[in-house]
This record gives C-alpha cells, sequence and structure tokens, in this order.
C-alpha cells in the first residue's frame, strides 16, 4: 500500500478546514488507506495543532524547527524531503503555500506532480485518474497520472466534502530531530495586515454575495435588501471589487477575506476556484446564475437557474411575507 501524507495548514494554533478534506482525498485514492498527517511549525501552537489532528488522524508527524516560525516553502521542502518515504503520496491544499511548495516538492521526492485537482476518477494500479477544471472552470479535465514513483498532488479547497469520522486518539511522532539544518535564500519581512471595512464578513452566519452577474452598482441594492431581511451582510466576487462597485473588504476569495459562514447565497458568481477557496467551514452554498453550466453549481448545495434580478426581489418579497404572517 503506497503511503499517503497530507500536509497541514494551520494559522494560530488552529487547523485549517482542508486538514479534513484531504482526509476524503486520501480515502478515494485507497479506501484502506490511513494517511498521515504532517504538521510543521514551531512553538506551543504546533503542539495544540496535533492535539487536534489526532481526533481525526491515527498518526501525526510533528516537525519543528526555528526557521519554519514563518512558513517558507523553501524550507519545507527540503525538511518534507528527509523523512517522506520514496514513493509516497503527498497531498495539500492548492492556495497560496500548496502552489509554491507542490512542483519543487515533487522534484525533490521524484514524483509525479498533479495541481488543483476538484475529483477523482479512479485508481487502476499504479495510475491515477483525477479531475482538474482549465478556462475558468468552464471544461473539465481528465487527467492520468502515474504514480508508481509516488506524487505530489494539490487538492482545491472546497472540493471534496469532509465525511463524518469516528473521533481518534491519534499517536504524535516527533520527527524534529530528523531533519537537520534548514538553509533558505528566501527571509521573512513582515505580515501586512489587511485594512478592515465596515462591516466583517468573517464573522457573518449568512452572506449574500454579488458577482459579475449583478451588471451595475445600482442594483447591489437589491441584495442588500435580502441581506437585511435574512440578518445577512453582503459580500462579493472579485470583479465586483474591481469595478469599484464594492470596497475592498468585501471580497470573498484568494485575493480577497476567507469566510465560514453557514449559509451562504452566491448571486451571480461564476464560481472560479479563487473565489471558492474563499469559503471555509462547509457552508449551505445557494446559487444564482442564469448560467446552467457556471462552476458554481458544481460545489452548490441548492442551484437556482435564474436571473438574479428577477430572482432576488422576489425571494425578499417571500420572506417579508412571512415575517409579516408570523408576526401576526
Amino acid at each position: 500500500m503506497t503511503p499517503i501524507f497530507a500536509l497541514i495548514l494551520h494559522k494560530a494554533g488552529v487547523v485549517d478546514d482542508s486538514a479534513i478534506e484531504l482526509l476524503e482525498v486520501a480515502r478515494k485514492i485507497d479506501p484502506a488507506a490511513k494517511p498521515i498527517a504532517v504538521a510543521v511549525g514551531v512553538g506551543e501552537e504546533l503542539d495544540s495543532v496535533c492535539h487536534q489532528l489526532s481526533l481525526s488522524y491515527q498518526e501525526i508527524w510533528k516537525v519543528a524547527h526555528e526557521q519554519l516560525a514563518h512558513l517558507n516553502a523553501e524550507v519545507v521542502r527540503q525538511a518534507l524531503q528527509k523523512i517522506i518515504p520514496a514513493g509516497s503520496i503527498v497531498l495539500c491544499a492548492h492556495e497560496h503555500f500548496g502552489i509554491d511548495l507542490g512542483p519543487g516538492l515533487s522534484i525533490k521526492l521524484s514524483a509525479a506532480y498533479v495541481s488543483d485537482i476538484v475529483g477523482i476518477d479512479a485508481v487502476d494500479g499504479a495510475v491515477l485518474n483525477v479531475i482538474r477544471q482549465e478556462f475558468g472552470g468552464q471544461v473539465s479535465a481528465h487527467v492520468r497520472c502515474d504514480i508508481s514513483s509516488g506524487a505530489v498532488i494539490t487538492v482545491r479547497p472546497g472540493a471534496f466534502k469532509p465525511i463524518q469520522l469516528a473521533s481518534f486518539n491519534g499517536t504524535v511522532i516527533d520527527k524534529s530531530s530528523e531533519i537537520g539544518p534548514l538553509v533558505s535564500k528566501r527571509q521573512y519581512l513582515s505580515t501586512v495586515v489587511a485594512e478592515s471595512g465596515d462591516v466583517d464578513i468573517t464573522k457573518q452566519t449568512i452572506l449574500v454575495s454579488v458577482g459579475r452577474g449583478i451588471q451595475e452598482k445600482d442594483n447591489i441594492s437589491i441584495a442588500e435588501e435580502l441581506a437585511e431581511e435574512l440578518g445577512a451582510a453582503v459580500s462579493c466576487s472579485r470583479p465586483v471589487v474591481d469595478a469599484k462597485w464594492l470596497e475592498k473588504s468585501r471580497q470573498v476569495g484568494t485575493s480577497g477575506k476567507t469566510v465560514k459562514p453557514k449559509v451562504y447565497l452566491a448571486c451571480g458568481i461564476s464560481g472560479a476556484f479563487q473565489h471558492i477557496a474563499g469559503l471555509k467551514g462547509n457552508p449551505f452554498i445557494v446559487a444564482i446564475n442564469k448560467n446552467p453550466k457556471a462552476p458554481i453549481f458544481q460545489v452548490a448545495d441548492v442551484g437556482i437557474v435564474d436571473d438574479l434580478l428577477e430572482f432576488l426581489p422576489e425571494l425578499t418579497n417571500k420572506i417579508r411575507d412571512m415575517r409579516t404572517v408570523s408576526a401576526k
């Protein structure tokens, strides 16, 4: 059985949601797999990360080093090369760090590299059939990958729904002493914190998010009326910010903010991975788009094919009527 490792992202001692999603990917590759979580970092926060992982993973490898205080793909590649066995499969989330880490790590491990997968077709011996999306999600590409010498695979966040697993009391193994010295030509300078706006969308339970399909700035009031009825806030995709219809602090996605609402209404949003990557916590996604082939429908729990400029006012009125009836 090919060993499968999941490289875990974490921040301020909190494990990223992708950790559970990678478990589902490992299960699809090999239903009998017992994937090993690899947590890298430094300090007491890493102990908290390992404890959280022990509830889902049976085995966790802890890699602590002063050079890992701030994630640097250059030094993480060096560390993983020293502890990951040849022929292994390494999974990581396809976001800023994973995109930087993956290609070089596959070279160091002499393994295949597949980026940004959204699905797995089948495993046939040493051949893994995966699904990627091209042209902004308009085309699904089926890719055959030879994993006989191992593979490094980056997984699109949110593409694999986490499965309900039994709680473990996993074993933490400290691999820190095995990585030796780490050197890097890159140096951490500082962290620039994004300016906060009038509304913090990262703390909202419900978000009404608008995209290019809203057509013009004046139409955003339609989404605002719905948000008011729902007790929600209005967020958006990047095209809306680029058009200066809403401020940057409202943007969801890799170049915006990461949000964890319980309900997410995607209104006129195509569903490019840069936007979907900003959704964490497995929210209930309702997509409204007049294009039935929009990629957003592939991740939505409920899909509505309609003109949002007509649908949203109807929905707002219906909610308003329901509130009036319940108040009597």
